[in-house]
């Protein structure tokens, strides 16, 4: 069985949610989005999502582009907190 104690201790201390996390996560999935939106070369092959004129961003690009989004907001969001800066 496992100390909690121990492993307390062995995880970092974080930053907890703020409105400032929220945000940081938002904007790095909107960019993560619009960049997708041009990079990705073969898309509309799942179904289609008409948000906004996006004709041929479908399914799997939004979910690959938030996915990649969630990836560089949480290194973002460590990044930024190491440096005390949230």
């Amino acid at each position: 069985m496992i100390n909690t104690n121990i492993l307390f201790t062995t995880i970092p201390q974080t930053s907890t949610w703020s409105i400032q996390t929220a945000i940081i996560m938002s904007i790095c999935n909107l960019i993560c989005i619009g960049i997708g939106r041009y990079a990705i070369q073969v898309r509309g092959l799942g179904p289609s999502i008409p948000i906004l004129g996006l004709e041929g961003f479908g399914l799997p690009e939004l979910l690959a582009t938030t996915s990649l989004g969630h990836v560089v907001g949480a290194g973002t969001i460590i990044g930024l907190s190491t440096l005390g800066m949230i």
